[in-house]
């Protein structure tokens, strides 16, 4: 069983204005995620560098929300969006990362306490 943990506030924001249809496909995909020990790719990919994603679908809209693991089985949720072209977008991945070496920054002035 992996552990899911938002980093600040990136991932809420993406995700409490979604409609509660999404919001739950969303709520199911992160169950996978959680409990699932090789999850499909369908479900989560990995992207490079340490960064994936967790792809959801629903409708004709496609979501997506990048993470990576720390510790081996933590999944720290960075940020999210909605995919409208066949390609992840260059700028997302990069904030990705971004927030990714902020989120190391955090932890090791947490260390150095």
């Amino acid at each position: 069983m992996r552990i899911l943990e938002p980093y600040k506030d990136y991932f809420w924001e993406f995700y409490n204005p979604l409609p509660q249809k999404v919001k739950e496909k969303v709520d199911y995909v992160l169950q996978i995620v959680i409990s699932v020990q090789r999850i499909s790719t369908n479900f989560f990919k990995h992207l490079e560098d340490g960064i994936y994603e967790i792809r959801i679908e629903v409708g004709r809209n496609i979501y997506r929300i990048f993470c990576f693991f720390d510790d081996n089985k933590l999944v720290i949720l960075l940020h999210g969006f909605q995919k409208k072209t066949q390609k992840t977008l260059r700028k997302e991945i990069e904030q990705a990362k971004r927030i990714r070496r902020m989120y190391y920054e955090d932890k090791e002035s947490q260390n150095n306490k």
